[in-house]
Order: structure tokens, then sequence, then C-alpha cells
């Protein structure tokens, strides 16, 4: 291991991020620890939080809801603002409100504004770059008109003129430009609020931006090798202490001028690794090593990571960032939308009777034969789904045919109208809890229901999405158009400097004479010995242990019983991820060296042809085995969100893989290898 500061390069700047997502919830103690630590090294510092995401859904993007309640936003905005006060440094916020659509963009502000003018806050001088990044529909139609517009992955559909029409709102991914250039042109912002952007965006801007203070902007100083070391910092912090072990709420970043970075969780509970950091380059990726993004990739194949002294700490070294320009493309971006199909209803509960469970698909059968039945002469369309959930699955049977002693049903009905989608949900509820079946004996009923004391809720419009593509760029597109207020739509933006726009505002009513000059390179008075948050003390969560002991199990052994992290995840809307990683060299070895782990097992678990799979590969520095396929359901491909979902977040997908079993030749050596750690373990070694 490493010492802390050997041969090291001058620092740049800090950075703390409170939590992977703004209004998930923060411990303040541990982030004014994180501050007090970063400004005792000198350099610029600033928080650092992402807001947005695909992964909840389409409904933000059609119906303009947020990912949290607005009374969470504030919750944790008026904690952030009060640590970023009492140490001077500026906040960035990064797709506003989960979708990052102007109206959340305003929604944050709004919120901010009103934390400013609360009592006690009179010191609050928030000077506040906004920044939009709806995109207009004329620019999207002409893009697709000349062929600029693709898919983004092979399952996403071309696009459509139609598409575009029926989206309420279409989005951009910024990549870290127009956040430097507002950053430039205001150096004296303490608060940026940024529309959808590219998950480390903000956190490349801020470290371009406190490097070309010293150095100005010369490619030649600006080195790939630089910017990929922001980009690689950018992509780890914005899930905040995710990379840790245990993984917790936030985390520090410290970056040097050579674009070396380190990682340390703010958690005192938590530790990064060598192998936890790497890791997190397959998170929610389609692949470990090229990591795509606006205007380029991130290459890691030949990052390092090192353990410092501290035992807590990680630095990395060794990434690049190759440019679209470096390479003759052009820039490109991401653009979101989504539509609506229609109001949902649904109705819920559980059966529990043997006779019936024993015969439950026919049953369900009945059931929507009833509700066509009695709504006969309906032109409209509908549809009616069943989800069951009972310990088993259809596709992929689990290990034990035990009929289940309790199943839980979910109908879920989508109609023209949330009238007719409660007419379809109420008959639909009624056949389920009276209908007949051979052999009944309980004539009173079949269904325990009625929360609350109802028997079916509506769910209000359904949203799917139906833009996720590439947008090719013209020159200069890629920046942002100041506005003197944020009332920028209708604009033709093509005539514009750049495709986005920003705002600078005060958030309260107060003189230019009050903002106080610089934040970033602002002296800092020492905060007083005696907080408000007693940031010293331990987590009041319990204490968890980074992997449970595993013990070879006397049957037959299966993958969830070897690897110490096994999980699905969304890689965007269209694709499932697949990470298996592994807890000591040996063991990784032993199962890539067998052979188990193959594109054709991933093709068997999920019924896949060959051409399906998106990518599949091992990853030595996560000491991991990586699979990328395509998001289906019911045999076809399927966004994310919309009708028939159960897993939204795809976060229980990696169930086949957890219970295939070894071949036997294969399970002995594993069970040497798990027995060996035990007794390591049982000796305190």
């Amino acid at each position: 291991m490493g010492s802390y500061l050997e041969d090291m390069p001058l620092r740049l700047c800090n950075i703390v991020t409170p939590v992977g997502m703004l209004g998930y919830g923060l411990d303040q103690g541990q982030v004014e620890q994180g501050l007090e630590d970063c400004i005792a090294t000198g350099v610029p510092t600033a928080i650092i939080l992402d807001s947005g995401s695909t992964d909840g859904g389409p409904s933000k993007l059609a119906l303009g809801t947020m990912s949290v309640p607005r009374t969470n936003y504030k919750r944790d905005l008026r904690r952030i603002l009060s640590s970023a006060q009492r140490f001077q440094v500026p906040v960035l916020i990064s797709s506003a409100g989960g979708s990052g659509s102007d109206e959340h963009v305003e929604t944050l502000a709004e919120i901010c504004k009103e934390i400013a003018n609360e009592p006690g806050n009179a010191s609050y001088k928030l000077k506040a770059i906004t920044i939009f990044a709806e995109v207009s529909k004329e620019i999207v139609s002409e893009r697709l008109r000349k062929g600029d517009i693709t898919g983004c992955g092979a399952t996403v559909p071309p696009m459509t003129q139609a598409d575009i029409d029926v989206c309420p709102r279409i989005l951009a991914q910024m990549g870290p430009e127009p956040f430097v250039q507002a950053m430039e042109e205001t150096p004296d912002f303490n608060l940026l609020i940024g529309g959808r952007a590219y998950d480390p965006s903000p956190y490349v801007a801020f470290s371009t931006f406190c490097f070309r203070r010293l150095f100005g902007d010369s490619p030649k100083v600006y080195s790939s090798k630089i910017q990929g070391g922001f980009m690689h910092m950018g992509k780890i912090m914005e899930c905040g202490g995710l990379c840790a072990l245990p993984k917790s709420n936030g985390a520090i970043a410290m970056l040097f001028q050579d674009g070396t970075f380190d990682i340390r969780p703010l958690s005192p509970q938590s530790k990064c690794t060598a192998i936890s950091v790497a890791a997190h380059t397959l998170y929610e990726k389609s692949r470990p090593d090229l990591l795509y993004g606006p205007g380029g990739f991130l290459d890691v194949t030949r990052s390092t990571y090192e353990e410092l002294a501290d035992g807590r700490t990680v630095r990395v070294r060794g990434d690049s960032f190759q440019s679209s320009a470096a390479q003759g493309l052009r820039y490109q971006i991401k653009l979101e939308g989504a539509r609506t199909l229609g109001y949902r209803s649904m109705y819920f509960g559980s059966l529990r009777d043997p006779i019936l469970i024993s015969q439950l698909d026919n049953f369900l059968g009945r059931v929507r034969a009833y509700v066509q039945q009695q709504h006969e002469g309906i032109e409209e369309a509908w549809k009616l789904e069943f989800h069951t959930y009972d310990g088993r699955s259809k596709d992929f049977p689990a290990r034990s045919d035990v009929l289940p002693g309790e199943v839980f049903l979910i109908g879920e009905v989508l109609a023209k109208t949330q009238d007719l989608a409660a007419s379809l949900a109420d008959t639909a509820a009624i056949a389920t809890i009276h209908g007949p079946y051979p052999g009944q004996k309980a004539t009173s009923g079949n269904f325990a229901h009625g929360i609350g004391g109802r028997k079916a809720v509506d769910l209000g419009l359904c949203a799917e999405f139906n833009i996720y593509h590439l947008m090719n760029l013209e020159p200069g597109e890629d920046l942002a158009s100041k506005k003197d207020s944020a009332n920028g739509k209708g604009l033709d933006q093509a005539k514009e400097h750049g495709l986005f726009r920003w705002t600078v505002r005060n958030l309260e009513n107060v003189t230019p004479e009050a903002v106080n000059g610089d934040p970033i390179h602002a002296p800092v008075e020492q905060p007083a010995k005696k907080m408000n948050v007693d940031k010293r003390a331990a987590s009041k969560q319990p204490e968890l242990q980074a992997h449970l002991p595993r013990v070879a199990p006397s049957g037959p052994l299966a993958l969830g019983d070897v690897a110490s992290i096994l999980r699905s995840k969304n890689a965007g809307p269209y694709e499932i991820t697949f990470d298996i990683m592994f807890d000591t060299e040996e063991m990784y070895l032993a199962v890539k060296n067998s052979g188990f782990l193959n594109q054709r097992l991933i093709e068997d678990l999920y019924n896949l042809n060959p051409k399906e799979v998106i990518w599949c590969g091992f990853f030595d520095p996560a000491r991991a085995y990586k699979c990328t396929i395509p998001r289906k359901r019911q045999g076809q491909s399927k966004a994310s969100g919309g009708f028939g979902e159960i897993d939204v977040h795809g976060s229980t997908q990696y169930i086949p893989l957890f219970q295939s079993t070894f071949p036997e030749e294969v399970a002995a050596n594993l069970r040497k290898l798990l027995e060996t750690r035990k007794t390591i373990s049982s000796q305190g070694v």
C-alpha cells in the first residue's frame, strides 16, 4: 500500500458528495466532517450531487413528476445549503428533480430561494446559475430528416416523427461543456442547478474549471489523461458511497493536477478497496472497459487502483478520455423522451387456498373472460395483465417445485379513460373474489384484499419510453446560450450559440455588493469547534458486515454460493446488465478457468439467441464477469416502466444466475477454496 502523499503532484480540488441522489436523505454530520477535512487542504472544494435518472421509469419525462416528494428535496437542500454556507463552498446539482426538465430546474431554484428566506438564513447570498436541457422538437425533427439520429444501442427502435410529436418534452444529456462555460463566465457563483446531464458532467466541469484557472485551456496541457481522470472520478462519485464496503451515502474525491484522484467514503464505518472501486466501472454500464458519454468515451483498460495506508482510501491512475473530435467523429448527445399510453387501475391481494393455487392459471383465464364478457360493446382497446408472486418463476423455475402456501396477485388494467380502467379493474377484482373453480370448498370468497377498504385503486396516466436516441451536433452546439431569464422556450435554438440555455439569478433580494467575491478561491474562516451537528459521532445506523461468511452447502453448489457480488441492474431503459464478482483472486481464477461463465450460459438462462447478447466478458481489475442483454417482457424487447412492468430497476433479474449450479468436478475445487476461507476466518487471520 502506498503512502498518502508519496511522489504526488499538487492537489487540484476536492469534491464532497453527500448522497448519490438528492432527496434520498443524508448524514449532515458526515458531510461537515468531510468538508472540514477538505477545507484544511487549502484547495478549492465543492459539494456536488446528482438528482436524476431514467431508472425509475418514464413517468417523470411524460408526466412531469419528480423522483421524490418536494418536501424531501427541501429537507436535503436545507442541510446541504447550511453546510455550504458554513464552509463557504459552492453547490452543484445536475438533472434536477429526476428528469432534469426546465420545470424541475425552476422547482429546485424556488426551493433554494424559500430556504434562503427562512428565519435565521439572512447570511445566505445565493448567486445561482441555472442551466436548461430541453431541446425543441423542431431541431429534433430536422436532425431526424437529415439522418443524424440513431438508437442508443441495438435494442432501441428507430425514432419516428410520431415519437417526437407525442412527447410532452424532449431532454438532452448535457456534457460538462455548458457547466464549464457558465462557471467561467460567472466565477462568483455559489449555487448551480443543472437540467438533464450525463451523470459525471458536473464533476468533470468543476475539476476542469479549477484546472483551467491554473493552466488555461490549451489541449497540450489539458490532456486526454487528465480528462479521463476527471471523467472516471465523476462516474464513481455520482453514486456517492456506493463504491464503498459496506455501501454508504456519501464520498469524498481528492483530485490532483495530473488527473490522479483519491476516493474515500464519508461514513467512518465504510472503506474503499481497490476491488470495490474498480468494480464500480461495471455498475449500470453495458460494458466495463469503455464508457461512452457526450463527446467521446472513457477508457479504463489501463487504470490502476491502489489502496492507501489509511485503509479507507483508494488512488486511481491511468485513465484516458478519447474525444469524438480526436477520432474524427461528430459530438453526440443522448435524447430522452416518453409518451402516455392511457390510464391504469389495479387491484391486489393474496390467494391462500391450495385447491385454487393448484389451478391458478386456468382460474385467471376465466377471470379475464368474465371481464371481457361484462364489457362487450366497448370499442376502445384495453389490456388486463396479472402479476403473481409466489417465490417461483414461469420463465426461470426455482430449485423447489413445492406448491406455495400463498400467492400475491396484482391485476393491472390499461384503458383509454380512467373510468373505463376503473370499471375493468373492479370487475376483475369481483371475479377474483367470487369466481368458482373445480373442487371449491370455501364458497364465501377466494381473495384476501381490501387495504383501506378498497378493492381497486386508480393509478392515473401510464407512461412509456419512446425516445432514447443519439443525436449528432453541429460545432458549438454542445455549449449553452446565456439568457436574461429562464424563459427560453420558443426560441430557435439552432440559430443560437449553443443548444442549451443558462441564466444567473440571485435567489434572494440582495444587492450585488452583498455577494461575496469568488467562493471557489475565497478564504474560509475555520469553523467553530462546537458544531450544530455532532459530526464526529458514529452513524446511528447499526454497523454492517461487508459480506457474510460463506460456507459450501452440502448439496449442489450454485454460483450464488461462491460469488461475493451478484447483481443485475438497468443499463439504460432498454438493457439489463449482470455483474458477478469474487472476493479472492483464487476463487475468481478458479471460476474463470472452469469455463462455467460464458455467453452460452446467459443465452440458455434468459432464452436468448447469440445475436441478442450485447456484451459478455471477464474484467480482471474487479475480479468480475459481466454480461449485458436486451430488456424483455413476455419474450418481447421492452423499455423499463410502462404497462406490465414488475421490476423497473431490473435489480432482481440475477436470480437465474444465482441459482445456476456448477458441474460436480468444478464444484469440488470451489468447495475446497470455501473451506480454506472458513478456516482462515475462524483463525482470525
